[in-house]
Formats: structure tokens, C-alpha cells, sequence
């Protein structure tokens, strides 16, 4: 079930940019018992929506791991994202016309702290589990380091501290594909699309890896058309997914998506990252894949180490840094030996 949360306040960036107010769409499943405390709470990935029973049927529905007979399932669409939270494609209340450009960036920090409004608003005390890989990931840990006592259970995956220089530079090579699209300046909301298209076959490299390119997409798949030109599997894949993007998203929201994930950084005005991760008192499972190029495993190491009595999965997978996604098998079989809860209980609580 989607829902949209209405804050009608004033509330700061850490830019300095007050909105008068902001809205969030959120997805449910399951219900909230009486103890409130069989809440997970999900969080998407950068071009994904509310509902988590779409992009990881393998852990959360019926009979999965996450069953909603069993939990209280919650995502929320994440500010800058259209599918349904304030986004470019808001109006904006002081022109009673869409943001567009005008839309102020929101760091991961920025997120989080529209987030616990909602919180307040449900009554939600206690989160029994926090999930989210990629910049999913990024909010899970800043909120764990805002609220210590919050989560019983935090399972960042494929993620990091802070995003690297790497990751800007891959961000910002999106940003310039984006912004070489003649229509990018233009007021309107498919500004931009043939930009977006070659952002996201940018970013698919950073996703993906040699090894699964090489599985899924080989050369032996190479044809010659009538028009004598030959068409290689790889190069039909890359345009393919960048039209797929352009017809389920926004060029506005990825661009400002991507300075969003730029501002990640634990340590941002704390005493030092290091003291950040330490602060972290959930029991953390922390996931990485080893042939992730865009978070290499290093990244996850340091935040096993550095965050108190955490422990590591380390995942071999041909895909990349989308393994996350994909190897939902071995992510159920970690969670299954790291989150000790008495299912039974949960069930006769949620069905009273």
C-alpha cells in the first residue's frame, strides 16, 4: 500500500535552502504489532521505487524472508526520486510552477532527517531490522550514526562510508552526458532524455562486471543486419537499458539523485568517520560484493572493522556491484544465522 506523508513546516537543507514543507510517498506491508516491534524498514537504491516486493521479490513477499504475515515492511521514496516523494517534478508552492533545475540538492543527511518525521509520525520506536544496499546503504548508516539506539539490526549492503572519488568521478561523467543533451535547459520535464539514456549505460559500468558482460552479452551474439553493419550484443544491451531508464524515469531527479549521493559522508561535520562508525550500537551484518568495481569489498571491510562487533558477508558473483540484487540466495541464508528473532512470536502478535 502506498502512502504520502505530509509535512507542512518549514525544514532546513544542510545547504542552508528551508522548503516550506515536503511530502514523502512510502510503501507498507504487513502490520504494525501491538509491541511495535517488528518493523523493517528498506531502503531503495538510486533509481528504484517504494516497493521492494518489485526489485527484490527473492526477500520480501509472501513466504520470503521478509513475509508481511510476519513484519511491518516499510520503504519510502526518497526526496529527489519521482516516483511519488518532492521531487523536480514538484510544484513549487513560491511559483505554482515544477522545480525543474530549481530543486535544491538533499544530501543522504537531508534524507534521513525527513525520514524521522515520518517515524514520529507512525509511532515508530524501535526499527527490528534496517536494510539497503548501494546509496540505500548510505542512509541505513547515517541514520544508525543520528540515532544510535534506534535500530536493533542494520544490514548495509554494497555500500560505504563515504562515497569515493571514484564514484564522484562516474557521477559526474553522468551529469556531463545529461548535460550535453541539447534540451537539458529547457523547462520541461523530458528535458534531458537522450542524456539520461547515455548516463545510464555510464553507469551500468560501474554496475556490472567484465565477467557478466561476458556471460550475458557475449560476442557470439553478434549479428549482420541487411544494412550490412555489424550489431554486437553489448552495444544492443547498453541502448537498451538507457531507453528502459528514459521511459520509467526523470533526467531532472537522476541528476540531482547523483549530487545526493555525492554528499555521502559519515564523518561530515562529526569528529572523524572513524568515531561516526564507532557510535553505530546495532548488531550490523555488513554485505559486499567481492566484484563490485563501484564499492570495491575494501570499503566494506573498513566498515566491518570499524563498527563495534559487526560481522561481513563477502559474496562471490559475476555481476558486479547489481549482485546485491541478484544473489538474494546467499544475502537469505546470512540474514537466517545473523537475525535471531522468535518468528512465532511475531506471527501471534501480528494476527491478534
Amino acid at each position: 500500500m502506498v502512502t504520502v506523508f505530509k509535512y507542512e513546516h518549514p525544514f532546513q537543507l544542510e545547504s542552508g535552502v528551508t522548503l516550506p514543507g515536503y511530502h514523502l510517498a512510502y510503501t507498507t506491508h504487513g502490520k504494525l504489532n501491538a509491541a511495535k516491534d517488528n518493523v523493517v524498514w528498506i531502503f531503495h537504491a538510486l533509481t528504484a521505487n517504494s516497493n521492494p516486493a518489485e526489485w527484490w521479490p527473492g526477500l520480501v513477499g509472501d513466504g520470503k524472508f521478509f513475509d508481511p504475515s510476519r513484519y511491518f515492511i516499510i520503504c519510502v521514496n526518497k526526496p529527489g526520486s519521482p516516483y511519488g516523494s518532492i521531487s523536480p517534478l514538484s510544484t513549487n508552492p513560491e511559483t505554482n510552477q515544477p522545480y525543474y533545475h530549481d530543486f535544491p540538492v538533499f544530501t543522504i543527511r537531508d534524507i534521513i532527517r525527513t525520514y524521522q518525521q515520518l517515524k514520529k509520525e507512525l509511532g515508530i520506536k524501535k526499527i527490528l531490522v534496517g536494510l539497503g544496499g548501494s546509496t540505500g546503504g548510505m542512509q541505513l548508516l547515517e541514520w544508525a550514526i543520528e540515532e544510535p539506539e534506534l535500530f536493533e539490526h542494520i544490514v548495509p549492503i554494497a555500500t560505504n562510508a563515504a562515497l569515493s572519488p571514484w564514484g564522484v568521478a562516474f557521477n559526474a561523467s553522468q551529469r556531463m552526458a545529461i548535460e550535453a543533451d541539447g534540451t537539458w535547459q529547457e523547462r520541461r520535464a523530458d528535458a534531458g532524455q537522450k542524456g539520461l539514456a547515455a548516463a545510464r549505460s555510464i553507469a551500468l559500468l560501474s554496475y556490472r562486471h567484465y565477467n557478466g558482460y561476458d556471460i550475458t552479452q557475449p560476442r557470439d551474439k553478434a549479428f549482420v543486419p541487411l544494412g550490412g553493419e555489424i550489431t554486437y550484443a553489448a552495444d544492443n544491451y547498453q541502448r537498451y537499458q538507457g531507453l528502459k531508464l528514459v521511459n520509467r524515469f526523470n533526467a531532472i531527479c537522476y541528476y540531482r539523485l547523483t549530487q545526493t549521493m555525492d554528499s555521502h559522508d559519515v564523518g561530515r561535520n562529526r569528529a572523524s568517520t572513524e568515531l561516526a562508525l564507532k557510535s553505530i550500537k546495532a548488531a550490523a551484518l555488513v554485505i559486499g560484493i567481492r566484484s563490485d568495481v563501484l564499492y570495491p569489498i575494501e570499503e566494506q571491510v573498513y566498515l566491518q572493522q570499524t563498527i563495534p562487533g559487526a560481522k561481513l558477508l563477502d559474496i562471490a558473483s559475476d555481476f558486479g556491484h547489481d549482485g546485491f540484487l541478484l544473489e538474494y540466495e546467499k544475502i537469505e541464508t546470512a540474514l537466517r544465522e545473523f537475525i535471531h528473532i522468535n518468528t512465532s512470536h511475531h506471527l501471534k502478535i501480528v494476527n491478534q
